[in-house]
């Protein structure tokens, strides 16, 4: 086991920027999960990462991003600590550190089931489930008859709008660094109306899409259809289990679950929005 010159609570916790993508992503690959370097990219720029330093020169005791969305909201992901520092309070000391500095402002997260414990001692409260969906897109029939198309940048005050609408606070800083992020972004039109949107961008191996805001089941549907027959990739998904109706479809089109994890949040008694359009974020790390 490592030891330290200073209590594990005492290790100072630093700021992350770009330059520590490396570092993070060696850091997911030593907990068993994938590096994710072009998206711990994304969030280390449009967030705030938090670290702390092996003192043996061995990169990353135990990093996590905020995203923040303004005073009603911000968003925990990404929490990992180092397997030779499992189980020794790493965890609840940075946590404890990000809590401090947030103050009053809202926090939510999606826990996994050996995260759960912690944070609702440290003040979080389950208001839902996430079903992560993978696996090939092999279209069952034809989806539903709405109009996709690519987005434009002329649509990009709509997609701004929508999105505030539907998520409930202001995401400009995050959604105008999709058209770059994404490898294609689409939108759902009727009459003149964007009705949904939805971004297909690269994880790895994979196509991610997220997020999805959609009218309704139909028109997430359609979105997903678009996006799916722009990539020759497995496709990943995280939809709020709530839709039951879209995850039905989609594991009748040749996805399956993975895994699960619960939607929390700290400070307020639910999510801010409409979940009944908001079918899947952006990546579970930015809320």
């Amino acid at each position: 086991m490592p030891s330290s010159p200073l209590p594990l609570d005492q290790l100072p916790i630093r700021r992350l920027t770009s330059a520590d993508v490396l570092a993070c992503a060696d850091l997911s690959e030593d907990r068993g999960w994938t590096r994710e370097e072009y998206k711990w990219g994304l969030l280390l720029t449009a967030g705030i990462g938090y670290g702390i330093d092996d003192p043996s020169g061995k990169g990353l005791v135990s990093a996590c991003v905020v995203t923040s969305y303004g005073p009603g909201l911000a968003a925990i992901g990404m929490v990992l600590v180092a397997e030779r520092y499992a189980r020794r309070g790493v965890g609840r000391r940075l946590m404890r550190q990000v809590l401090a500095e947030a103050g009053d402002t809202p926090l939510t997260l999606y826990a996994t089931a050996n995260g759960k414990p912690l944070y609702e001692e440290l003040g979080f409260a389950g208001v839902g489930l996430s079903e992560m969906l993978l696996g090939r897109f092999a279209p069952a029939g034809p989806a539903p008859d709405r109009p996709v198309r690519p987005a434009t940048a002329e649509d990009l005050p709509a997609i701004l709008r929508l999105d505030h609408e539907v998520f409930g606070v202001d995401r400009t800083a995050m959604i105008t660094r999709l058209p770059a992020f994404a490898d294609h972004l689409r939108v759902a039109e009727e009459d003149g109306e964007i009705t949904g949107f939805g971004a297909l961008w690269p994880n790895m191996d994979t196509h991610v899409i997220g997020p999805l805001i959609a009218r309704d089941t139909a028109t997430a549907q359609a979105l997903v259809a678009s996006l799916a027959a722009a990539s020759d990739r497995p496709l990943r998904t995280d939809v709020d289990s709530r839709h039951e109706e879209l995850t039905t479809w989609l594991k009748a089109n040749g996805l399956e679950q993975i895994a699960t994890t619960s939607i929390m949040i700290r400070s307020l008694p639910g999510l801010p929005g409409d979940w009944r359009r908001r079918f899947a974020p952006l990546t579970v790390a930015a809320g």
